[in-house]
Formats: C-alpha cells, structure tokens, sequence
C-alpha cells in the first residue's frame, strides 16, 4: 500500500525467503532438465514423459544425426569415386528439420512457463551424407522384371519398407563400363555405390543422401564386384527399380 508520504512502502526481504527462492529456481530447473532438456537433447526419459511429449523421439533423432555426421568424416578418407558422367536429384529432409524446429519451439514455451528458458539449440544440417550400412535386408517383393523394347539389358524393382535396405551388384572386369539408371519413383533414398572383391577389400565410390534418381556410367576400378547399396530413411514405403547395361557377366541380387 502506498505510505503516508506518497511513496510505495517496500516489503523487507528475509534469508529466511532468500533460501526458498533459491531452492525453489533450483527445484524448477531441475524438473525442466530431467523432463525437457535431457529426453529432448540426449533422448534420456527417466520418467517417461518425455516420449509422451514427442521429447524423446526427438533427442534420439539428434543423436542419430549426430552419429551420421561422424559417419560422413570417416567417409570423407574413401578413395576418390569413378563415376562419370552422373546426374543425381536431390531433395532436403525439410520435413524433419520443421518437425524438430516444432518441439523445440513446444520446449521454449513450456520452460517459459516454468520461469527458465533451457539452452536447447537445434543441431541439424541439410548437409550431412548417410552412410549406410553395406549389408542387404531381404526386401519383398525381390522379383526381376525383363526390360522390354528399352535398350537396357536388366531391370529389377524393390519395395523396401521404411528403415529397410537392399544391394545389387554387377560381376565386371578391371576398367568394365556398365551404364546405369536408378530412380526412387517420386521418393527419395540414400544410396553407397562401392565395390568389393579382387583382394582389394570394400571400396565405396560414391555416396548419397535423399537422392531421387541417378543416371550414368560405372567404371570398374578392379576385377570384382561393382553396384549400389540402397536404403530408406522415409517414413513410407519406397519403390526402387534399376536398370543397366553394359560390360558385366552377371547381376547378383539378393
């Protein structure tokens, strides 16, 4: 209440309400890192309610992206790619970036209520290249399809379910050249084109991320096995098909 005097008559603080303030901001953080920050960052949820909130799928999603930029620099030391000629349609993952964009926004709002606004940045880039596995899961249906009046000599399509992956390759000759088409029919997929066999071990020319379709010419670097590795990282099934041409003695598939 205003005093006598026309001032406003201030209320003398105690150490007493010092000490529960203190405590309580602490209290108050505390919560806010074990059930927004931590599950949203780091993908721990020790009480559950992170994964109810989204929280926790988007920490993992974090940490998978975290672990595919790490994949990208062990990548980087591969031999130079022998792939000429190659066109390749790129698209973003812009639907996960929004998404991951929404609950960090949810987070800022509900840490606002709360009193503290947790530092939560959004660690993603557009730039990052998968590396996939390069071991093949059995997709069904696996069944070739003969080319027809196209000029190509094979064609083979896929339906691979959403985190499924499938591999061809072609049995060439050191300096062999195969001519290839590869689309995901509207989707996207990330792919390794690499080789193997002739005592030289694993040797990945080229790598992709979100890519729709490639056309080119696949040079053999050694005798031995020449193809691609493909996988889906969508959320929906993806059609795959191939097809190729050229000098190779047999296309192995899975």
């Amino acid at each position: 209440m205003p005093s006598q005097d026309g001032h406003i008559r201030g209320i003398p603080s105690s150490s007493g309400g010092l000490i529960r303030a203190t405590i309580g901001s602490a209290i108050a953080a505390g919560a806010i890192l074990t059930l927004f920050w931590l599950p949203a960052e780091y993908g721990i949820d020790a009480t559950g309610l992170g994964r109810v909130m989204g929280l926790t799928q988007m920490g993992e999603i974090k940490q998978q992206l975290y672990a595919e930029a790490a994949a990208d620099d062990a990548a980087a030391a591969q031999p130079s790619p022998v792939i000429i000629g190659s066109s390749t349609t790129t698209a973003t993952d812009q639907q996960v970036l929004e998404r991951l964009a929404g609950i960090e926004a949810q987070i800022a709002a509900i840490a606002a209520v709360v009193g503290t606004v947790p530092a939560s940045p959004l660690v993603a880039s557009q730039q990052n290249v998968t590396s996939p596995d390069v071991v093949a899961v059995a997709p069904e249906p696996a069944t070739p399809v003969a080319a027809v009046d196209t000029g190509w000599r094979d064609e083979v399509s896929y339906t691979l379910e959403p985190t499924e992956g499938v591999e061809v390759k072609l049995v060439m000759e050191e300096g062999a050249v195969a001519v290839f088409e590869w689309t995901a029919n509207g989707a996207v997929v990330n792919y390794d084109t690499h080789a193997d066999g002739g005592g030289q071990g694993t040797v990945s020319y080229e790598q992709g991320r979100g890519v729709a379709d490639q056309t080119g010419e696949l040079v053999a670097a050694f005798t031995g096995n020449h193809g691609w590795f493909w996988r889906n990282r969508t959320d929906a099934p993806v059609l795959l098909t191939l097809r190729t041409r050229g000098d190779y003695s047999e296309m192995k598939l899975p």
